[in-house]
């Protein structure tokens, strides 16, 4: 089996990392970036992930994506692509787990909801919230609130979409407009090709994952796919090299195969916008004029007309639409009860939302819901709403 060549020249490496905001000995057995995915796994917002939805709720079937198993297969990508493009891949897979820590629960039901709570009070935005998981509400270390992580983590997270200075006048993004004042993580520039590579990675991992879902629960079929852009040919290849292949099995090696040409597709336009745009240093890839790890014009064409027929046929079906539905009630019936009566929450975080700005009580109420999992939020919703009388036979 053939080997890379070493490192690329425009890569991140942990000994270059410009450190934490609250310095740090080393580990004797980890790199910084190394370092950074452990505390991610061990935190509490992480194993939340279990149980929030990706498009189907939690409790709806046992083999659909959640946001963790969704997570876990965006950071498998994710290194793939840092090891064909001789990046780091720690810093890679790092960035791909925090992604979607601090989604809410019932996945964009949820997120709108609560965008539609906070507008009075600040916004919400899922970007803005897992930067404050991993650097305010997770509180596990003594000496600092938060996981305190490497400054390149922390820019993957914040920047991995490209640069975000036009919406820093936005409330939502006050948290990050404010942060550590002297700890600039150049907000104006784009991120690693590390973020870059799981930012896409996440394209690649949802658009797969949901064909797949889709299937299973009956809301298309592969039959519905087979002149839909992208999945369609691979199908007909697949039936082409397997004539007597089950359902089942058609609908896993095409997904799996789907996969596999979307890598290569970012992986040829990548490397063609590296050597176009003269990218030989980290500098250059911060400094660059384009988000540089990007599909080809062809594939994001494709990807267009897969993506309407998934809006069409599973984002916007009836069945998805009434889950919608019951969970932004949910959501917006404890939001409102919260904010009028902290004290119906538990101790901690009554304490917290117990303030005379309403503005400060909101987030708080918010923070609460959004580290919400589907099914505690269900339970939650229940208790608070349904009065349980205890006979006593």
């Amino acid at each position: 089996m053939s080997q890379l060549p070493a490192r690329a020249p425009y890569a991140e490496t942990a000994e270059a990392s410009r450190g934490r905001l609250v310095p740090e000995a080393p580990s004797r057995t980890r790199n910084a970036f190394a370092r950074d995915r452990d505390r991610i796994i061990h935190c509490t917002a992480f194993r939340r992930l279990k149980e929030k939805t990706q498009v189907f709720v939690a409790h709806e079937g046992d083999h659909y994506r959640t946001r963790l198993t969704h997570s876990l297969e965006v950071s498998q990508i994710a290194r793939s692509l840092a090891h064909a493009l001789r990046l780091d891949q720690d810093l890679a897979e790092t960035v791909a787990l925090a992604h979607d820590l601090g989604h809410p629960p019932f996945g964009h039901a949820g997120e709108d909801e609560l965008q539609a709570q906070m507008q009075p009070w600040g916004g919400f935005d899922h970007n803005v919230q897992t930067f404050r998981v991993v650097t305010k509400l997770e509180t596990r270390y003594p000496v600092f609130d938060g996981l305190n992580l490497s400054w390149e983590t922390l820019e993957g997270v914040v920047k991995h979409n490209g640069p975000v200075t036009h919406k820093l006048d936005e409330p939502a993004w006050k948290a990050i407009a404010d942060f550590a004042p002297g700890w600039d993580l150049r907000l104006d520039s784009f991120a690693s090709l590390e973020a870059q590579a799981a930012a896409i990675a996440d394209d690649i991992a949802y658009n797969n994952h949901d064909v797949d879902d889709g299937v299973q629960a009956g809301l298309f079929t592969l039959a519905d796919l087979a002149d839909v852009p992208l999945i369609g040919p691979v199908l007909h290849a697949t039936r082409a090299d397997w004539p007597d292949l089950s359902e089942r099995m058609l609908r896993l090696e095409a997904v799996r195969r789907m996969i596999g040409v979307m890598i290569d597709d970012v992986l040829a336009e990548t490397e063609r916008r590296l050597a176009e745009d003269g990218i030989g240093t980290r500098e250059d890839v911060r400094a660059a004029r384009r988000t540089l790890v990007q599909f080809s014009d062809g594939m994001l064409a494709d990807l267009g007309q897969l993506r309407r027929f998934l809006y069409e046929r599973m984002y916007r079906h009836y069945r998805v639409n009434r889950t919608r539905s019951q969970a932004r009630r949910i959501l917006a019936e404890m939001f409102h009860l919260f904010m009028a009566e902290p004290e119906v929450m538990p101790t901690e975080w009554g304490a917290r939302a117990a303030s005379d700005d309403p503005h400060r009580r909101a987030r708080a109420v918010c923070d609460y819901i959004a580290g919400m999992t589907d099914r505690f939020a269900i339970e939650e919703h229940r208790k608070l709403f349904t009065l349980d009388l205890a006979l006593d036979l």
